[in-house]
């Protein structure tokens, strides 16, 4: 009975007006790869961006470029999926790396580091009323009430590594290079879609040891991020 009175309390406490809510961060996506020319070049601007209070950096490492001779260490199909998804709502041509999303609504050259810092800005001071997010222990999300896109919103999970990694890279363009990223992206799931009423998410298990989690709720199929949140530290 305790169990399902607190339940019920926290879902009654997320149902609260949205705007109580803390300011989420501003997301900015990278999407590079290990075995891409330019790619590296990037790393040094994203590793202090990662620092910066306000935003949140998720390197997505694709394996497109693998077959020029390296099979990058961190790529997975699904960060190549989510990339193409921003493609398409963007009215882009194709992918490239490395390619800079910031919160859903915006792209540019992961290279022009002055053009990432103005759209950075002008996300953060966008107006925004984003629904209440809870992490209710280790295996569970709650996200409150709130507007979303008609439909639903979809939700994801997202686990990385804070640490600086470093990988050596011994064939294609970049032998002999050593990349140095941070916030690597490790794993995603899609928990499920959100149509803003309150709603409790199972958070799946993590692929593996010291990552971080952070929960993305954003509009369907490459679409406008609408809030992200993290367990508090």
């Amino acid at each position: 009975m305790a169990m399902r009175t607190a339940a019920l309390l926290s879902l009654i406490l997320l149902a609260w007006p949205a705007g109580a809510a803390a300011r989420p961060p501003v997301l900015v996506e990278l999407f590079t790869a290990q075995g891409c020319g330019s790619c590296d070049d990037a790393n040094p601007y994203f590793l202090k961006l990662a620092e910066r209070p306000g935003v949140l950096t998720l390197t997505f490492s694709v394996d497109y470029w693998d077959y020029l001779g390296w099979t990058d260490t961190f790529a997975k199909p699904a960060f190549a999926e989510r990339q193409r998804a921003y493609v398409a709502r963007l009215g882009l041509r194709e992918p490239y790396t490395p390619q800079v999303i910031v919160n859903g609504h915006d792209e540019t050259q992961g290279l022009k580091n002055a053009e990432v810092d103005r759209l950075v800005r002008e996300a953060a001071a966008a107006l925004r009323n984003p629904p209440d997010v809870a992490f209710i222990g280790p295996r569970r999300v709650d996200v409150g009430s709130g507007r979303a896109p008609r439909g639903g919103a979809d939700v994801w999970l997202v686990r990385y590594d804070p640490r600086e990694v470093e990988v050596a890279v011994k064939a294609g363009d970049n032998r002999g290079e050593t990349f140095v990223q941070r916030n690597v992206v490790r794993q995603i799931d899609r928990l499920g879609s959100w149509t803003g009423k309150p709603r409790a998410f199972r958070i799946p298990p993590a692929d593996g040891e010291g990552l971080r989690m952070a929960l993305v709720v954003q509009h369907p199929q490459g679409g406008r991020i609408i809030t992200v949140a993290q367990p508090r530290s």
